[in-house]
């Protein structure tokens, strides 16, 4: 067990009790965090529909989770391009980067620390949220899911295959968001390269057959990932740059294949040199029996990338109080992102720490507007804890 996590605290019984590894410090990068609890992104429909402008029941709702030792706030699309979920936020205008400061502002003053999601979804938009236009990506390939337009869900289309122009384009919008989120007060960014959106697309060989620079093997495919770190580090500490990453088996094109994770393991590897803030790497969302990706499935992904990755490994997905204080006595992550957890429950480090049970989510709120089932839910009364 390390160290910080072998520290001792007296009980509300006065009993001596081992401390839990959630709830020691932690220096990541210029930032002390007070626990090893991050908020993990979550898409939740809020912004404001016309300019993607974050709001002050976005602000409330953030600074009501402000113990966790970190927040990831939810996808922000980088540039109309990169928009492609209705009532999501984005980080392109002035507008919408006074309406972050507004957040960071709330966090900070409950006393937390925050970064910004970098979202573009590519393939996964649809001509309803780009009047008409065809999505972008690597190639035209369908990802064979569903887009979230104001209408609701509908099928994705085959999107527009980028040129050089446009993939130039999109790194310098990268770099734009990056710089417009240290403006509104972010404590750093973290880069969305995960699950169906634009990176992942040009990562895997199914969605990307390109035949220039940017397509063909491993290396061409990963270029734009490493184009847009470097773009985003001219403009940004790498102590406050992030990645979330990881192999995932999906439906469709997304389906693992034999090259799955050997292109994780080498985007992984490669983003060791960068000294970047951290890695978000999820376990599996989905089951991979029968896949190239079955000895990963459970702790196996973080017992995989640990020794991969020369810095700080945040384990998303599934995650428990047990599980959480497990994966970081045992060394194989050194914070824990919970998701779904902190739908319902605003205090959920304090629940956590104690034990207290957690609050049900209102499924029928989770993607939806207004208060009701967002910043509504109440934190136990201290007579409860």
């Amino acid at each position: 067990m390390p160290r910080s996590a072998r520290t001792h605290e007296f009980g509300d019984a006065g009993v001596l009790t081992a401390t839990q590894p959630l709830f020691t410090p932690y220096r990541l990068g210029a930032l002390d965090l007070p626990n090893r609890i991050v908020m993990a992104p979550l898409t939740r429909m809020r912004a404001r529909s016309d300019d993607h402008v974050p709001t002050a029941l976005q602000a409330e709702y953030y600074a009501q989770r402000a113990a966790a030792g970190l927040i990831v706030t939810e996808g922000v699309a980088i540039s109309p391009d990169g928009f492609g979920w209705a009532d999501t936020p984005g980080l392109w205008t002035q507008a919408q980067v006074r309406g972050w400061r507004r957040v960071t502002d709330a966090v900070h003053a409950a006393g937390g620390r925050i970064l910004a999601q970098l979202w573009h979804t590519g393939a996964m938009s649809h001509p309803d949220l780009r009047g008409g236009a065809l999505p972008l990506s690597a190639s035209n390939v369908d990802p064979e899911q569903r887009s979230v337009t104001a209408a609701g869900r509908v099928p994705t289309v085959a999107p527009q295959p980028m040129t050089r122009d446009e993939i130039r384009q999109t790194v310098a919008d990268y770099a734009r968001a990056a710089r417009n989120a240290m403006t509104a007060g972010f404590d750093g960014v973290q880069i969305q390269a995960n699950y169906l959106y634009l990176l992942a697309q040009f990562l895997n060989r199914a969605t990307n057959r390109r035949t220039d620079e940017y397509g063909g093997e491993i290396e061409g495919r990963a270029r734009i990932l490493f184009e847009v770190v470097e773009a985003i580090l001219d403009e940004v500490d790498p102590s406050k740059v992030g990645v979330k990453i990881g192999p995932m088996h999906e439906t469709g094109p997304f389906a693992a294949n034999d090259e799955t994770l050997p292109m994780a393991e080498y985007a992984i590897r490669e983003l060791s040199g960068y000294g970047l803030s951290h890695l978000l790497i999820m376990g599996n969302t989905t089951d991979f029996t029968g896949t190239p990706l079955e000895p990963l499935m459970g702790d196996g992904m973080f017992r995989h990338f640990r020794p991969i990755f020369r810095g700080t490994l945040i384990a998303n997905v599934l995650m428990d109080r047990e599980r959480g204080n497990r994966l970081i006595a045992e060394g194989l992550a050194d914070l824990v992102a919970f998701g779904r957890p902190f739908i319902a429950n605003p205090d959920l480090v304090e629940r956590l720490r104690t034990g207290a049970p957690l609050a049900e989510i209102d499924w029928t709120t989770v993607y939806a507007s207004g208060p009701k089932g967002y910043s509504d839910y109440p934190a136990l009364q201290p007579a409860s804890l």
